[in-house]
């Protein structure tokens, strides 16, 4: 099959880009291939807003030339514009049957069958699992916590969890592998923060810290640092536990919020949203790139510095003299932690200013740097790979700062054949194919490998009511047809880049979209990627669309299974918003119960 021509001009920029020696004409190659990406997104975009009357969505935080978004899954069959890959037929997926029930429950036991059936009849109860929150402490409340947990753990948590420590997982860590399917350990204890954006702990015993220009107090309390640092080690016997099950190809997922307070990410993304307002500022004409004198124009409009302070931030920005700056040189000078160094000249105070961590704040920021950079040594010692989980939109930004730094030491081309280090991209988020495009370019910059775990999203409730309660635009994509197409697009842009540049960039395909996995498959043949290249991944849920996973590992291709575990108790929060999701996915639910039932009807000759 073809590919569409803007999709193969925009292949071809990348690889210029690749292959530019001069450091100017990288930059400017880098450049003309993020602004192409632009285009074949908005292109595919009007596709879909050309027939309805959805909003346009914009960020005014990023500037111009990288503010798009990639729209969306599934897609109208009858909206052909080229063969790309959310509009070609299937093909090598016909042959692979995802609905032949031995396949994928075949290895259960009968009251596992019975067990899954009832958990997917009680996602489908909107009562139960809009107040599931509520009914359990109302549970905990009448029969006690014993009880209760006693109650969860036999079902919603035997489904969706693994077990709660190393030896409770072993035997399914086993049957997965006798099934050519690979762990994902998870750690699945959340710490979600408060949902009082102003609200700061009100302990007494907590470390006070006092940021500059009259900015409210606030208190971090020793009990969440404590909370980090054992965390660390539980992380550390998860991604152990990893190498012992599965040495050559597993991975350990790790939660950020679980290693750092999350007031204190999410302080961190807002300086680094108030860093790009400030670039779009700059960037005037929202080209993407500054010249030196725009720079130095606007540096002295917002800043006071003497000419030799000013020549020393030009050379840091613009060390090979291209004469132009970028977000990514701009946005590596102003880090959190390195914020007060140029606030502190500030001629007026405006939200960059008031954005400005203190130097406690700023000494806990790097303790929960080190403890992120302990677990990668841990991991490459191990040969484990990490998957750094998307979490709460406010906290992204700052989870997505401290997993680039990772992945440049780490997945460092000098220094190892394959990435280490996988970030998470939630294509329901507005942004998330700007996001993956300005990551692709840095990590050509800084060469270093790009992986990526590719989602649509898990917050989705979550995010739209705090956006409602605080009267913000939704970050989540008006439709849900915008989220197929991006996350099928952003598919197909990352393995065209991998056939046509060899290893070394990864993907993970986490999805329970069978047309999703359908497309993808069919472009690997296409392109031919084998279905055991290292490149490429897929991933389920532990307990949900067994049907896709175990037909993959069947058919030679790298699957996974995501294992969450924890005490109950802890896990608790994971069940709830699991559930919730599920809600959500009724269609899939219906599919997955009729599997179930037929396996039952084989076993016991059912009529």
């Amino acid at each position: 099959m073809m590919m569409s021509s803007r999709m193969r001009h925009l292949t071809k920029v990348i690889t210029i880009s690749q292959s530019a020696k001069h450091p100017r004409v990288l930059m400017r190659c880098d450049t003309i291939a993020i602004t192409k990406l632009d285009d074949f997104i908005l292109s595919r975009r009007t596709i879909v807003t050309s027939t309805s009357s959805t909003s346009k969505a914009s960020s005014s935080a990023i500037p111009t030339t990288f503010s798009t978004s990639l729209d969306a899954t599934t897609v109208d069959p009858d909206d052909h514009d080229g063969p790309t890959l959310a509009h070609r037929a299937p093909s090598l997926s016909s042959q692979i049957n995802f609905s032949d029930s031995v396949s994928a429950h075949g290895s259960k036991t009968t009251l596992d069958l019975f067990r899954a059936i009832a958990v997917f009849k009680a996602c489908q109860l909107q009562f139960l699992v809009k107040h599931a929150e509520a009914l359990l402490n109302a549970s905990t409340t009448v029969l006690g916590s014993t009880l209760t947990n006693s109650l969860v753990k036999y079902t919603f948590f035997r489904h969706f969890c693994a077990g709660e420590d190393s030896a409770d997982m072993k035997p399914v860590i086993d049957m997965l592998e006798q099934n050519n399917i690979g762990p994902i350990l998870d750690y699945a204890a959340e710490s979600e923060g408060s949902e009082d954006d102003d609200a700061i702990s009100d302990g007494v015993d907590g470390i006070f810290t006092q940021p500059p220009f009259n900015q409210p107090a606030r208190v971090y309390d020793y009990k969440s640092e404590k909370d980090c640092d054992r965390h660390v080690q539980i992380f550390k016997k998860c991604i152990r536990s990893v190498r012992d099950v599965s040495p050559t190809h597993g991975f350990a997922a790790l939660k950020v919020t679980a290693l750092g307070n999350p007031e204190l990410l999410e302080r961190m993304s807002t300086v680094i949203v108030e860093v790009k307002n400030l670039f779009s500022k700059f960037d005037r004409k929202g080209t993407g790139l500054i010249s030196r004198e725009g720079f130095i124009r606007c540096y002295e409009k917002y800043f006071h510095a003497d000419d030799e302070k000013l020549t020393k931030i030009i050379r840091l920005l613009d060390p090979n003299n291209n004469g132009m700056i970028d977000y990514i040189s701009f946005s590596q000078m102003l880090t959190p932690c390195k914020l007060p160094n140029f606030t502190l000249k500030c001629k007026e105070i405006g939200p960059l200013a008031m954005a400005t961590p203190s130097s406690d704040e700023i000494v806990l920021m790097k303790a929960m740097r080190e403890r992120l950079h302990t677990l990668a040594k841990d991991a490459v010692h191990c040969g484990t790979k990490l998957l750094i989980d998307a979490e709460h939109a406010k906290y992204q930004p700052a989870i997505d700062n401290l997993v680039l730094e990772l992945q440049q030491k780490y997945n460092a081309r000098d220094r190892t054949e394959r990435p280490f280090i996988f970030n998470t991209y939630q294509c329901y988020l507005k942004d998330s194919a700007e996001r993956i495009a300005m990551d692709l370019r840095r990590s050509e910059r800084f060469s270093f490998h790009f992986a990526a775990k590719l989602v649509r999203g898990a917050y989705m409730v979550h995010e739209r009511e705090r956006a409602k309660k605080n009267n913000l635009p939704s970050p989540i994509q008006d439709a849900a047809e915008n989220t197929h197409r991006c996350y099928d697009e952003v598919i197909e842009l990352l393995l065209r880049h991998r056939a046509r540049h060899g290893p070394g960039l990864e993907i993970m395909i986490a999805t329970h979209n069978k047309e999703s996995i359908e497309k993808a498959v069919n472009l690997m043949s296409e392109l031919d990627i084998g279905p055991s290249d290292e490149s490429v991944h897929f991933a389920q849920l532990y307990g949900m669309s067994d049907n896709l996973t175990f037909t993959l590992g069947n058919h030679g291709y790298n699957a996974f299974k995501y294992l969450p575990y924890g005490e109950v108790q802890e896990v608790v929060p994971y069940l709830v918003r699991r559930a919730q999701e599920n809600g959500d996915m009724l269609g899939n639910v219906g599919a997955e119960v009729s599997l179930l039932q037929d396996e039952l009807r084989k076993r016991y000759q059912f009529e």
